[in-house]
Formats: structure tokens, C-alpha cells, sequence
């Protein structure tokens, strides 16, 4: 492989020349003066998939992918298989997009299994499959790999609710709150987890956990939550905190049960999203995915529904991180919003009191000489009756584009100096007197003007 070409199309791709990257990498495949060694055909029609992506045009970057599994010698089946499998799911094909996430995961090559359960996990949920995407979650937040299993587990108690087994979904979301995440994210798991408590019975429970999503007043409840808290607060305000029998979960239409990435319902729902950028280089980490973890699926879905709330506690607890969670972000927020209002007040403050305003000065005097005959009735003061205000436009010149000579503004009063042309050629000036009119202007009074004589 021509060497010097091939960094030229890594350096451009770095530098988001991603047309550049493109023809180089194209010219790197089809240099007949380099001969290609095993596994490089895989990797030039990966690269140059990644840049079709990057140019928005997925079905193309499908057939470059398609080319690279094809190379038998190419080792990156996994990670190919995930662009093609975000591909497909671009073009809202779901169907093959699980497919290819599944051979993405199969290999024992590729280092980031999760980033294609979850991937998968949100595909089957577009397509209604709640059981299957909840044993990809499953995988995605129990993969060591995972820096960040929060999304997976959010997602995995969105699937138990749909599947109407709030219990489990408790599990995930408090699994998942062991973790540090940010505000927005946090505030939604724990939204979704009042919604899991008031499905349990647990009002007290769930009075706290949409009081906690509320707290940093950034966040609001979806119609569902909303309806799930005033039952909440409703119960435990007649002395109920618990209820036996568990309640059934609120499916009203629009209903939001959401996670992050999903709808529980499976309604198809596109995102513009760029994950398609998988490692630039290439690179693969020795350590594989090990198929004999006893908490991988291995083609069978049954541990699933079993101890699956036991499971995901304990893993969560070996992979919590410290307390890093982002603290005051609501007050900051407010404190950064009452500064801007305060300038933009400050501001409009100043501007009113020079005068500015709106309509202008300008706008309403141009608004009179454009049609004379009609201005009484929209660009008069209210002090000025229709009778003075006929007699004040009697010797105005329609002129639809008047020469506006100079304005004196002050904050309640302006005056504008006006030079009209007459259809003949020649030229009258007017001084019009404004009166400020809440925010804008209106005429107080027009009259000749000759300059001579001030």
C-alpha cells in the first residue's frame, strides 16, 4: 500500500477534510503501483466508509463496509459490523441493523461490545421488541468496558417497564444512580423512577424520587409523570405511603416512558446522532470479549428473566465510581439567567432612554409619506383627533421614500426633519413631532419647515 498516500487520508480526516480523506483514500485502494497486502483492502474500504458517513451519505458508506467484511484477512469484523449496523439504523432499517450489531458482538476481537448492545438494544425497541432490548441493554451495562453504564441501565428499566415489571425497573434505575452522571440525565432516571415506585405501590418513594427530578428546577415531568406524581402526592397526603397492590403502569397516548435513546412502545424514532466515528486508526485492544461470561447471553435469553435485579445490583456496586456528581448546577444555571436578563434590561433601559424604539422614529415617518391619506388612522397620536390629523396631512407629499435630513430623540419626545419630492421634481421639508408610544412612536404633529427661519 502506497504509505505516503495513506497518512495524506488520515491527516485530512483528521482535519475533517473528509472530501479530501475520501479521494485519497480511493486513490490509496486503486494505486495499481503499490500492491495491497492481506487486510489492507478491509481497511481502505472501512476508512473510506467512515468518510461517507462523515459526508452524510449513508446507503454509499454501506456497500465501502460491506467491501471490508469481505476481506477475509481484515481483523475488524466487530467494529465494522457496528458502522454498519449505525448505518442501517440511520436509514431506519432496524432489522439489519440488529443483525450486524449481533456480529459486531461476536467477535472476540472487537474491544467496545457495548457500544453495540446498546446500540442493538435501541434498534429492538424501535422495532417493539422490549425483551430482546432489554437483555442488550443488560449486556451493555454489565460489559466491564462500559465507562458509562448509567445510559444502559436507564434504558434497561424503560424495557421491564414496558414489559410491566416495575420491581425490576426500581432495580435498574437505583443500580444506575450509583454512578455519577450528569444533571439532565440523573434528573430523567429519576423521573422515570417515581414512575417505577407509583407502578409498585411505593408513594412515599415515589413523592421523593420526583421531587429529587425536580429539585434543581431544570427539568420537567412528561404528561405520564406528571399524572403518576399528583397520584403519588395524593396517596400519601390521605396517609397511604404504600399501597399492597401494585398499580397498573399509566399507558396513556403520548405517554413518555422514555430513556435516553428509546420509546417503550417501540414507536420509530430518528435522532440525527454521529456515532458513527469508530477508532480512526484502527486500533483493537488484546483483551477480548469472553462469550463464557456468566453474564453474557450466549443465545439464551432466559437469565434475563431470572435474578436479573440481584445481577445487575451487584455488578453496578463493583463498578460504582466515586461521588463526582456535578453539585449547585441548577443554582448556577439561575444565577448565569438572572445576569443576562439583568443586561438585556439594563440595556433596553438605556436604549429607551436615547430614544430608541420600535417602530422608529424613521419607520413611522416613512409610514406617512408612503400613503398620506391613510396614515390618520395609524401613525397619529391618540391626542390628536382625525379632523387635526387630516388637516396636518393636507399638504404632506406622498413620497415613498423620503429623505430623512436629521432626528433630535430624547425618551418621550423626537423630532424628525423631513425632505419630501413632489412628482414634478421638487422638494418640500417637513418637521414632524413624535410622542413615545409605550415602545414605539406616533405623530404629535406635521408642519412645513424652512429652514431660514429657525
Amino acid at each position: 500500500m502506497n504509505n505516503e498516500l495513506f497518512q495524506q487520508a488520515k491527516a485530512a480526516y483528521a482535519q475533517r477534510d473528509y472530501e479530501a480523506a475520501l479521494n485519497a483514500y480511493t486513490e490509496c485502494l486503486q494505486d495499481a503501483s503499490d500492491q495491497l497486502a492481506p487486510g489492507e483492502v478491509g481497511l481502505l474500504y472501512h476508512q473510506i466508509g467512515n468518510c461517507l458517513i462523515k459526508l452524510k451519505n449513508p446507503t454509499e458508506a454501506i456497500e465501502a463496509y460491506a467491501q471490508a467484511t469481505a476481506d477475509a484477512a481484515y481483523d475488524a469484523c466487530g467494529a465494522v459490523n457496528y458502522n454498519l449496523g449505525m448505518a442501517y439504523a440511520s436509514l431506519h432499517d432496524y432489522e439489519d441493523a440488529v443483525r450486524h450489531f449481533e456480529i459486531a458482538v461476536s467477535d472476540r476481537r472487537y474491544a467496545t461490545p457495548y457500544k453495540a448492545y446498546s446500540a442493538m438494544g435501541n434498534a429492538l425497541m424501535k422495532i417493539g421488541k422490549s425483551a430482546e432490548a432489554g437483555v442488550a441493554f443488560r449486556e451493555a451495562a454489565l460489559d466491564e468496558a462500559n465507562p458509562d453504564p448509567t445510559k444502559a441501565l436507564l434504558n434497561l428499566g424503560v424495557c421491564f417497564m414496558a414489559l410491566d415489571r416495575p420491581q425490576d425497573a426500581v432495580a435498574s434505575y437505583e443500580s444506575a444512580l450509583q454512578f455519577d452522571m450528569q444533571p439532565e440525565t440523573s434528573n430523567k432516571m429519576y423521573a422515570n423512577l417515581g414512575q417505577a415506585y407509583v407502578a409498585c405501590g411505593q408513594m412515599q418513594k415515589a413523592v421523593n424520587a420526583f421531587e429529587a427530578s425536580l429539585a434543581d428546577k431544570t427539568y420537567f415531568l412528561s404528561d405520564s409523570a406528571s399524572v403518576d406524581y399528583q397520584r403519588a402526592i395524593g396517596a400519601v397526603s390521605q396517609g397511604t405511603s404504600e399501597i399492597t397492590q401494585a398499580l397498573p403502569v399509566v399507558a396513556a397516548t403520548g405517554a413518555d416512558m422514555s430513556g435516553l435513546d428509546v420509546i417503550a412502545d417501540g414507536t420509530p424514532m430518528y435522532a440525527p446522532i454521529d456515532p458513527y466515528a469508530e477508532q480512526q486508526g484502527a486500533q483493537y485492544y488484546p483483551e477480548a470479549y469472553d462469550p463464557n461470561n456468566p453474564y453474557a447471553i450466549a443465545g439464551n435469553e432466559d437469565r434475563f428473566f431470572n435474578s436479573t435485579e440481584q445481577e445487575i445490583d451487584e455488578w453496578a456496586k463493583q463498578l460504582a465510581k466515586q461521588d463526582r456528581k456535578r453539585r449547585n448546577v441548577g443554582l448556577k444555571v439561575l444565577v448565569t439567567i438572572i445576569l443576562i436578563v439583568l443586561v438585556i434590561f439594563g440595556a433596553g433601559v438605556f436604549l429607551y432612554s436615547q430614544g430608541w424604539g420600535f417602530p422608529s422614529q424613521e419607520q413611522v415617518v416613512e409610514q406617512l409619506f408612503a400613503d398620506p391619506k391613510a396614515a390618520p388612522t395609524s401613525v397619529f397620536s391618540e391626542d390628536v383627533s382625525a379632523e387635526n390629523a387630516q388637516t396636518m396631512v393636507e399638504p404632506v407629499v406622498q413620497d415613498s421614500s423620503p429623505t430623512i435630513d436629521g432626528i433630535d430623540k430624547s425618551m418621550s419626545n423626537s423630532t424628525v426633519f423631513v425632505t419630501a419630492t413632489t412628482p414634478e421634481g421638487g422638494s418640500v421639508q417637513y418637521k414632524v413631532s413624535l410622542v413615545r408610544d409605550v415602545l414605539g412612536w406616533k405623530v404629535a404633529s406635521v408642519e412645513l419647515y424652512f429652514p431660514s427661519q429657525e
